[in-house]
């Protein structure tokens, strides 16, 4: 399956469950559900995954947790908050370069309309 294919899935995932949930809920609500959901597809998915940061040659455990790795390449990251600000997309790109992740999708539930709260963030991905 192609990180396109993959990101499609998730994203039909995410408007299914605003839908029928709406916005509002705490973002660990939207995450195990999210979860849940992508599994019961037939998708693998890890949850609340630590990455470290290496510097020189040292592994330091103090990186970030990715909210969601499905099919180990694509990275999910779940808010609900009024409105992303662009530090958000910044961040993503950044978890993905520590992670060596092509593609990231930051969904933000806390949107009336979740097509406004879907933003897709690459690092070097040629599909």
């Amino acid at each position: 399956m192609t990180h396109n294919e993959i990101s499609g899935i998730i994203v039909d995932v995410a408007i299914d469950i605003h839908r029928r949930l709406g916005p509002g809920l705490l973002e660990s609500v939207y995450l195990r559900v999210m979860e849940y959901e992508l599994i019961k597809r037939g998708l693998r998915v890890e949850k609340e995954v630590a990455i470290p940061v290496v510097w020189e040659t040292v592994k330091l455990e103090v990186g970030f947790r990715a909210d969601l790795i499905v099919e180990g390449l694509v990275i999910v990251e779940l808010k609900s908050i009024e409105a992303v600000a662009p530090v958000h997309k910044k961040i993503l790109l950044t978890y993905l370069r520590l992670a060596d992740k092509r593609l990231g999708l930051l969904i933000n539930f806390g949107e009336e309309l979740l097509k406004n709260g879907i933003y897709r963030v690459v690092n070097g991905l040629k599909e």
